[in-house]
């Protein structure tokens, strides 16, 4: 990645790991691990993480900020959501992911660790909120 976009540089006092093509710089903050998530365009993950991880589904939950371009989800029941920077982002476990476009997208992301969706009080698996009669 470009080094003279701070966004995307090199970040001093984190663990830089890449884990299939994904860029992962991760720091512990108190009691919350900070991410930096690089995905390159083109990725998905089917093509990019599903063998690495050995799953067909991501089963982890992402909360974050879209910092930079476009990441699309799918939930395993067919719901699509679309998280285009800049903008707040809470995943849940059971979908998939690719980048929309031709720029990397950039999340930064908090979680602790297998106990994120308990913490933050997110659903355990996808599910519609029930739509209400206005």
């Amino acid at each position: 990645m470009s080094t003279s976009d701070p966004l995307l540089a090199p970040m001093k006092d984190t663990d830089h790991k890449v884990v299939g093509s994904v860029e992962v710089d991760v720091a512990q903050t108190g009691s919350v691990r900070m991410k930096r998530m690089i995905y390159p365009p083109g990725f998905t993950w089917a093509k990019d993480l599903s063998g690495v991880l050995g799953s067909p589904l991501c089963m982890h939950s992402h909360v974050g900020f879209m910092a930079r371009g476009q990441i699309n989800v799918r939930y395993a029941d067919g719901c699509v959501e679309e998280f285009k920077a800049p903008q707040f982002v809470a995943v849940q476990p059971g979908h998939e992911g690719w980048v929309v476009g031709d720029e990397a997208a950039v999340l930064i992301e908090v979680d602790f660790q297998a106990d994120t969706v308990n913490r933050l009080g997110l659903p355990d698996r996808h599910h519609h909120e029930l739509q209400r009669p206005e």
